[in-house]
């Protein structure tokens, strides 16, 4: 061990609850756990859950367990759920497990945590102050799952750690996120997480069921359930505790009545030991739990309800000041409870709780309604005057829970509107919403003089920056709405945000005349509404707009018109749009919002390249860039990197937009964006397949599709970066499933031009490949009648240059011929709206130009050579190997220039092996063997094929026959015209799909007509 501890002190922090001194049965489950820990050790991480009804045993699996763990050397953190979770005591377990790691190794995880130490103690205090409040998004908790999961990730470099969450049927929001999170993407060190969970509670509707039905589908999860025990087992139960044999009879009655269940087991036994005949037990498992409570002296009966009353752990100091018990008679009231097993001594503070929440549960459930609001109040009112009584990081949620459930609204609105400000501060947004909903709950029953006191604590975003002083203003119930609206969409409640915003819009309506306040619910509701897949969101914003006009600038006018710039630079980025993220930009200057203006710089600098000023907009995304890295707003610095690479792509420098892209993934995972680092990856994806680093872009993709990020469309242009990559590689059906899973992520409600036409692109090129030619045609005019907005050429481009090679590879196909000049003119008119600012569109244009010529018969080598060199400088390696077999073609047809017909041809060849583009290599294959051309460089030139020579093997009338399938007869009509039988013409037909290599007659006709085998022989 690094840190020169004693491993097996750390056994000291976990609590033995058990009275059983054997433990019975569990081989399997243990089993199962101890070659965990052998795997962890050896450096693969492990991760298990355990279930089973409360008291089968979970707890003591896991203290089995965990000796063996520190036999072994591993260190131990354990960390428990509490049910305060549920009022926003966030990250429970976590926290407590982070602080026994603290205490015992001090030294390795401050070193750890180097760096990180303000955003970490968000979960551990100890570590120092936590960081600064930044403006909340959506990275805010992501950003602290990662650092988290770092965290553990470097202690367990060259250590084994055992973490071990319990109880998670009680955990909050926060909680069952990190933990999703942490078993989702930890992939090294050598640690076991074990969590456990009361299955019996876990009903229909309990917000961990869909945790635990998605961890089933991480392979890399264990589940054990516990089963009750057995007859024998109980037996074997009861020998143990005995230390004796048992009487058959008792044995008999004991599993009767426990059925088996190991707790209840030992609460039978102790009780029969106390002298209590099993006939006289009521049948009320909550009298069973309570018959020892109520054996206790009264003074520690009272204790036990006080403690049942107080939390699952109350500190010695808190439960004095509410028992109001002479010291010693308190003293000898827990001696006692410690000494029948009902409570333990924690050993990581100084507190105590019950053995088993079963009994806490069974003690509070007995207490009077009046008897519990009245200890509620003193818990509240003892905090209130020694607020050093418990951790200070519990300290407000704790008050705020007490107070509201002493029946108390003028003591509890206050303490839950300060709670809610540190549940947001820690990033658990879940609980932060929780609170905020029990203060709306709590408004209309507190006295108005107490509402007129309270004064606004905490903003959402730019909300109600609009003249308000805070030190003058009274809080306000839209003030309530605005933080709950932001803590519901940041915590993925975005149905709970939309309701809370339309209640804030209602009220504004009828009573409220402040359009800025209005203003503001309609930006939030905009987003929401694309976010919810239920439109675009323009309506809201332009509502919002209408209620900003002529209003003094503000924050919120800002924000207003940045979300107007930003929906016009995602759908519609033409002058209105760029006037708009102009304004933006002049409105939070002038009021000195820098963080919104550098937003709206951003948006700015993107459609100004998109506009065709490439180089003022890529200077305005620099200088944003850097200027958020100064002040350290990484969020708006990765945003910067995403719409730079993005930038940097559609000018066709993909090399700088992978650079960008790369460093941009590197800050983001520095600083814990798990968001921001898929929407770069995203981008780098797609660069990478430009520059025909398809295997390196293919790993990218799959590595975004494995990670974190919550936003859903990075995932949708990562399986479109997978769509591309199979159509390039002859898979069709691999490319219609990956893009039927891109359509589901993108949604339908909200269409953006730059995932609808690369997706329309897909669809074309898997028709192409399959031969449907009508489908693509289809698509094509499906797009050209919505269009290609302004910016959109980068898609436009690639899509049009699909449609017309497909158009091109048909021509000569009889079924073909019908519909063909229309789709020729279509594809003229759509080219017509697509601009060329950068030479890698006019290299695009001129290849569309040439692929229209070939669909027409009128190609010809001189300009297809313009293709090849217009591409030559570019990094395409794909569209230049292209182009240079479509050159070698022509010059083959044209004839007298061979050897550089075969010199292309190998180039072409040798990039289609590399990239693996299997229809390219095809093509380039079966044209050399056409022409008699060797791909590999020969000291001999292969002789041409003679005018009489065969065609593929063809025989003269196998020629003939072909020439009649590509005309599209039948086998009874090329019977008739060649004077043969139809049988005869069968077998001829056969034998030419056989030479060809092809599947049918279509394949057949298509590839005579793309490799000219009925033309002048060449």
């Amino acid at each position: 061990m690094s840190d020169g501890m004693d491993v097996c002190a750390m056994l000291g922090a976990v609590e033995t609850r058990s009275v059983s001194p054997v433990f019975v049965g569990r081989a399997g489950e243990l089993t199962a756990l101890t070659e965990a820990l052998s795997r962890a050790t050896a450096g693969e991480p492990q991760a298990l859950l355990i279930g089973g009804e409360a008291g089968v045993g979970k707890t003591r699996l896991i203290e089995e367990f965990l000796d063996t763990a520190c036999d072994q050397g591993a260190v131990v953190a354990l960390g428990g759920c509490v049910e305060l979770g549920a009022d926003g005591l966030p990250f429970a377990p976590f926290a407590a497990a982070l602080r026994a790691l603290h205490r015992h190794l001090p030294g390795a995880l401050t070193a750890a945590a180097d760096g990180h130490e303000g955003e970490l103690a968000r979960l551990l205090p100890e570590l120092g102050v936590p960081g600064s409040h930044e403006p909340s998004d959506e990275d805010s908790t992501a950003r602290l799952f990662e650092l988290t999961v770092r965290l553990l990730e470097r202690l367990a470099a060259d250590r084994t750690i055992v973490l071990v969450l319990e109880d998670l049927h009680w955990a909050d929001a926060s909680t069952r996120h990190l933990l999703t999170y942490l078993l989702r993407t930890l992939r090294r060190g050598r640690i076991v997480v074990v969590a456990s969970y009361r299955a019996d509670d876990i009903h229909r509707r309990h917000p961990l069921r869909p945790l635990l039905a998605e961890l089933d589908r991480l392979r890399t999860i264990r589940r054990i359930e516990l089963a009750r025990f057995t007859r024998t087992e109980v037996h074997r139960q009861l020998t143990g505790i005995l230390a004796a044999e048992p009487d058959p009879g008792l044995v008999e009655e004991v599993f009767e009545r426990s059925d088996g269940n190991a707790f209840f087991v030992e609460e039978l036994v102790v009780s029969h030991e106390a002298g209590c005949a099993a006939g006289q037990l009521s049948d009320s498992l909550r009298d069973l739990l309570l018959v020892r409570v109520e054996t206790l002296p009264e003074a520690a009966q009272r204790v036990a309800r006080i403690v049942a009353e107080g939390g699952s752990t109350v500190e010695y100091g808190l439960l004095a000041a509410v028992a109001r018990l002479p010291e010693d008679e308190l003293i000898e009231a827990l001696r006692a409870s410690v000494g029948a097993n009902i409570l333990l001594a924690v050993p990581d503070g100084d507190g105590y709780r019950f053995r088993h929440s079963l009994v806490r549960e069974a003690v509070s459930d007995d207490l009077l309604p009046g008897e519990r609001s009245r200890l509620n109040r003193r818990y509240a009112e003892a905090l209130e005057a020694d607020p050093g009584l418990v951790r200070p990081h519990e300290r407000t949620t704790r008050l705020a829970t007490y107070w509201y459930h002493a029946h108390a609204p003028e003591k509890a609105l206050p303490a839950v509107l300060q709670a809610s400000v540190e549940t947001r501060k820690r990033h658990a947004y879940a609980e932060q919403l929780s609170l905020l909903e029990r203060a709306m709950e709590l408004w209309d029953k507190v006295p108005g003089e107490t509402r007129d006191s309270l004064r606004p604590i905490d903003y959402a975003d730019a909300y109600p920056a609009c003249g308000c002083d805070p030190e003058t203003s009274s809080l306000r119930y839209l003030d309530l709405l605005a933080e709950a609206a932001v803590a519901a969409r940041l915590s993925g409640e975005r149905e709970r945000a939309a309701k809370i915003c339309r209640t804030a819009l209602r009220i504004l309506d009828s009573s409220e005349n402040d359009p800025l306040r209005a203003a503001w619910f309609w930006t939030e509701m905009a987003r929401l509404q694309s976010n919810l897949g239920r439109g675009d969101g323009w309506p809201e914003i332009a509502r919002a707009q209408e209620l900003v006009k002529g209003l003094p600038p503000s924050a919120v006018h800002a924000t207003v018109l940045v979300g107007a710039a930003g929906w016009g630079m995602l759908r519609n980025p033409g002058p209105e749009t760029l006037a708009a993220a102009e304004r933006a930009v002049e409105y939070a200057r002038f009021v000195k919002a820098e963080p919104i203006e550098l937003n709206a710089r951003i948006t700015l600098g993107t459609i100004m390249v998109s506009a065709g000023d490439a180089e003022g907009g890529l200077a305005a995304l620099h200088e944003a860039r850097e200027r958020t890295v100064a002040l350290g707003q990484f969020h708006e610095a990765t945003r910067a990197h995403i719409n730079l690479s993005s930038s940097m792509e559609a000018l066709g420098r993909s090399a700088e937009a992978v650079e960008i892209a790369v460093a941009g993934i590197e800050l983001a995972r520095s600083r814990g964006l798990v968001d921001s680092a898929g929407w770069i990856r995203a981008n780098l994806a797609e660069s990478l397949v430009s520059l025909g680093e398809w295997d390196r872009s293919k790993e990218e993709a799959e590595l975004l599709l494995r990670s974190g990020a919550s936003s859903t469309k990075p995932g949708g242009t990562a399986l479109l970066q997978l769509a591309h990559l199979a159509t390039f590689r002859g898979e069709p059906a691999r490319a219609a499933e990956h893009l039927a899973e891109a359509r589901a992520r993108y949604g339908t409600r909200d269409p953006i031009p730059q995932y609808t036409l690369p997706m329309a692109q897909v669809a074309i090129a898997v028709a192409a490949a399959e031969g449907h030619l009508a489908d693509v045609r289809d698509q094509l005019a499906a797009i050209a009648e919505t269009g290609f907005p302004p910016g959109t050429h980068r898609y436009g481009w690639p899509l049009v240059l699909t449609a017309v090679t497909a158009e091109a590879d048909s021509r000569g196909l009889p079924a073909a011929d019908e519909g063909r000049p229309e789709t020729l003119a279509l594809v003229r008119r759509c080219v017509r709206g697509l601009a060329t600012p950068a030479p890698v569109w006019q290299a695009y244009s001129q290849q569309v130009s040439e692929e229209l010529a070939r669909a027409e018969g009128r190609e010809t080598a001189a300009r297809w050579a313009e293709v090849v060199a217009a591409w030559a400088p570019l990094e395409r390696p794909h569209q230049l190997a292209r182009a240079r077999h479509r050159l070698a073609d022509a010059l083959l047809v044209e004839g007298g220039r061979r050897e550089e017909a075969a010199a292309l041809l190998r180039e072409a060849h040798a990039t289609a092996v590399r990239l693996g583009a299997r229809p390219l290599r095809e093509d380039v294959e079966l044209l050399a063997a056409r022409a008699r051309l060797s791909l590999t460089p020969e000291t001999q030139p292969q002789a041409p094929a003679e005018p009489g020579d065969d065609t593929f093997g063809l025989t003269p009338r196998e020629q003939d026959v072909l020439r009649l399938v590509t005309a599209g007869r039948t086998n009874r009509q090329i019977a008739e015209e060649l004077f043969i039988s139809p049988k005869t013409a069968s077998v001829h037909v056969s034998n030419i799909l056989a030479k060809l290599g092809v599947a049918g007659r279509g394949e057949a006709a298509a590839l005579a007509h793309r490799l000219h085998i009925l033309d002048t022989p060449l």
